[in-house]
């Protein structure tokens, strides 16, 4: 029979291997009473001593369903019970959704991450935890893939990303769910992940299944290798562009970038393209909205040279060409 701590080790292991977590680090975890988060919350707790770390956990009612206050509770008694101290925000998703024309998931995750960042600040934490594991991240990298994207979306959800961490992405939903029978958590199960109105659910509840079925059994940890060689390669990429910026780079500041328009053009089509998102994020903090197309129009004029031509891919940014020089300048006030 398997040892109910084998899981509690390889989260160690993960947390050791990525270095999430240091010496006297206060987190907060996400805990929604769904398994993944459940067993998330109990496996911190079971390591807090070997990690020493301080821990405090995070729940939001997005009073949808019925049974969500009864998911409150649990939560609520669960961490009293364990002396992990507990916030829970009660949020209308539905009618903020509708209020800030988002969809509800979006909404939803949107509450979520603000009230997170809040907790982090009132109760002095470095990092905050959340519960992905290894199908959340195969069905991102579908998902990701089915919308047409390129390598950075096929590296799926990041182990680490600042101060959040995901300290059982390498674990998978059986083993979790496995897990929290074992150690008796009884989590509560979000009957909305059974239907497929989304298309995570779709994918979850659909795709998968048939994949699995009919072409590879171990669709999940294929998708995963996929994700973690991606992610191998954008390090790689990243390192690149960045030795590739200062060696172009001419004059820097909080509203433009002033770039080598002869050593630019001389670039592969690939690191073009990889360098302006990257100064476009540099610029305005996002690449939202700029699309390839974009990133093909910039390429295109920076090759033809023309002088008093500028593109605004997304109104935050003027990108135009003069004397042997690119310059891409934040826009103050949206044209």
């Amino acid at each position: 029979m398997r040892n109910e701590n084998d899981l509690q080790q390889k989260v160690l292991t993960i947390i050791q291997k990525h270095n999430l977590i240091q010496k006297g680090d206060k987190i907060v975890i996400g805990v929604s009473g769904g398994p993944d988060s459940m067993c998330l919350l109990n496996c911190l707790f079971c390591l807090k001593k070997i990690l020493d770390i301080e821990l405090v956990a995070c729940h939001v009612n997005h009073m949808i369903r019925e049974e969500a206050d009864e998911e409150t509770k649990y939560v609520q008694v669960f961490c009293e019970e364990i002396g992990v101290p507990c916030f829970t925000k009660y949020a209308n998703v539905t009618k903020m959704s509708q209020e800030q024309k988002l969809g509800t998931e979006e909404m939803g995750r949107k509450v979520r991450y603000e009230f997170f960042e809040e907790i982090a600040k009132k109760t002095l934490a470095n990092k905050i935890a959340t519960a992905h594991n290894s199908n959340d991240n195969a069905e991102t990298v579908l998902m990701n893939l089915l919308r047409g994207s390129g390598i950075s979306g096929l590296k799926g959800i990041e182990i680490k990303i600042n101060k959040y961490i995901r300290p059982i992405l390498e674990c998978d939903r059986a083993e979790i769910e496995a897990y929290c029978k074992e150690k008796g958590l009884h989590p509560k199960i979000d009957k909305t992940n059974l239907e497929n109105d989304y298309t995570r659910n779709k994918i979850r509840n659909q795709l998968i299944p048939y994949l699995q079925k009919d072409f590879n059994p171990n669709i999940i940890h294929t998708l995963n290798r996929l994700s973690e060689l991606a992610g191998e390669e954008e390090e790689y990429f990243k390192e690149i562009v960045s030795k590739t910026y200062e060696s172009l780079k001419i004059g820097e500041n909080e509203k433009e970038v002033v770039l080598d328009l002869q050593k630019f053009n001389k670039l592969s089509k690939v690191i073009k393209g990889r360098l302006l998102l990257y100064i476009i994020n540099k610029v305005i903090g996002t690449t939202q909205g700029i699309g390839k197309v974009h990133i093909e129009d910039i390429i295109k004029l920076c090759e033809n040279n023309i002088g008093n031509k500028y593109l605004t891919p997304n109104k935050k940014i003027k990108i135009f060409v003069n004397k042997g020089k690119i310059f891409l300048e934040k826009l103050l006030i949206s044209i």
